[in-house]
């Protein structure tokens, strides 16, 4: 009889596919089998690249006459601590029953990339079809949808290029770099931190990164304090009053001044005090009045990097355990794929978000959301998000926005508190698109006194909304 296998990142998510798919039987080392189905999983990466020593022996000594190395032919190996399961699935992918394999990794670059390395080196039957399972979320529908419509996987062979030469533009430019600075200056480093030795680290990402931190560490211990002087003047009468600031113009005494440091202040402060004491007591006539309304529609859906800065301010935590936290979460079915830049949903997604929210409501028992949930029952907010600016086919790659999904929730109590949390900024989000836009009532004033102007601005929101 003949077989499909299906072999994901890791084990937990294997473990969603087996449920989807209702194998539980037949458990065995490394994998899960049953009449139809075989499911295995890589622990992350199986197979790395091989370092410069594994081309010739002679490179492992950090030597200038070496670089740059670059290989012709590029090499990889097992990565030995997880080598037991590379050899499970290497026989798995052989097997001559198995005549479909899907490759169920991470919907994404990375995820493809590890897979990739894993055929490479195992050498599937030849016989077998390979298909690309490629979902957006861990739930049950979205699972066996995602295995009814695999594609063939030579339909993201342009993503594993990539993926391909990323890792290869990484490694030339970690391993010559590294050695080349670490040759020329890791003396003088390990000198000035004290060591007996010391090499540099470089890298694609994070040397780019260190050097915007070093930049603007720069700029911090080179700033200059300087003082300046704003003149604020308040107006009105025994009823109400109000404060306005001055700015220079060209009716200004001041205008074009060696005084000023700005349009809107003065050097010292005694210019400051001058000017503030020629125009006490004189008459301020409202030569200009706006008034206007604005409305604020609520903010795009959250990317990663949106989740991760507002977690940042929020719960002061770093961008790394945000990602491991919205992993688990999409691990725990509660949110769809986390690792990726859109704000905006398709509009595929957008004509189905109604089963989202249906689960929030059934599934999900935060008071405070749950009361969000009815104002938009009650008052009929419309779930119809295919001609706003949450919807875009055009701004979507691998994946749409980061939702939740409306399932889950038997997991939900057992998450730690702050995974909690995380998870409801998610849904509060996602909720906040279906309300209404706030509205606000805006004045601004320019006020001229004896030739000097000053302005003002306010605004009064009238109107909640999201």
């Amino acid at each position: 009889m003949s077989k499909k296998l299906l072999i994901t990142e890791k084990p937990s998510v294997a473990m969603e596919f087996a449920k989807a798919l209702k194998i539980n039987t037949n458990r065995k080392n490394g994998y899960i089998e049953s009449d139809e189905w075989i499911i295995t999983w890589c622990v992350g990466h199986l197979v790395t690249m091989s370092y410069p020593e594994a081309y010739d022996e002679k490179l492992k000594f950090w030597r200038l006459d070496t670089l740059p190395f670059i290989p012709q032919e590029w090499k990889y190996e097992i990565i030995p601590q997880v080598a037991n399961q590379f050899n499970i699935v290497k026989s798995l992918l052989q097997r001559e029953d198995v005549t479909e394999i899907y490759n169920a990794g991470d919907s994404g670059r990375e995820g493809e990339y590890i897979q990739r390395l894993v055929f490479m080196m195992a050498k599937p039957n030849p016989n077998a079809q390979i298909k690309r399972v490629w979902i957006d979320s861990q739930t049950e529908e979205e699972i066996i949808r995602g295995i009814t419509e695999a594609k063939e996987q030579s339909e993201y062979d342009s993503l594993s290029d990539s993926a391909y030469l990323r890792a290869k533009e990484d490694y030339l430019i970690g391993i010559n770099f590294s050695r080349l600075l670490s040759i020329i200056y890791g003396k003088k480093v390990a000198r000035e931190i004290q060591e007996e030795k010391a090499s540099i680290s470089v890298g694609r990402v994070m040397t780019c990164v260190l050097g915007m931190v070093v930049t603007r560490e720069r700029e911090i211990r080179n700033f200059v304090k300087t003082k300046y002087y704003k003149i604020i003047g308040e107006f009105g009468n025994d009823v109400s009053t109000f404060k306005a600031e001055w700015k220079v113009n060209e009716k200004s005494k001041l205008f074009e001044s060696p005084k000023l440091y700005n349009e809107s202040g003065l050097k010292k402060e005694e210019d400051a005090k001058q000017l503030i004491a020629s125009l006490a007591g004189k008459k301020a006539i409202i030569t200009e009045l706006k008034k206007s309304k604005q409305k604020e529609n609520a903010p795009l859906l959250f990317n990663l990097a949106e989740i991760q800065n507002e977690c940042t301010k929020r719960f002061k935590i770093k961008p790394d355990e945000t990602l491991e936290i919205i992993q688990n979460l999409y691990e725990k079915k509660l949110v769809t794929y986390p690792r990726t830049d859109a704000r905006v949903l398709s509009s595929a997604v957008a004509k189905e978000i109604g089963k989202n929210l249906n689960g929030l409501v059934k599934g999900y028992k935060d008071e405070e959301i749950q009361n969000l949930l009815n104002k938009m029952i009650t008052e009929k907010y419309s779930t119809n998000l295919l001609k706003t600016k949450y919807v875009n086919d055009s701004k979507i790659t691998d994946h749409y926005a980061i939702i939740p999904t409306g399932q889950g929730y038997e997991n939900y109590e057992k998450l730690p508190e702050l995974q909690k949390k995380i998870y409801n900024v998610i849904v509060k989000r996602f909720i906040a698109i279906f309300y209404p836009p706030a509205e606000y009532n805006k004045i601004s004033l320019t006020i001229d006194v004896d030739g000097e102007t000053f302005n003002t601005s306010g605004k009064v929101c009238t109107k909640q909304g999201y």
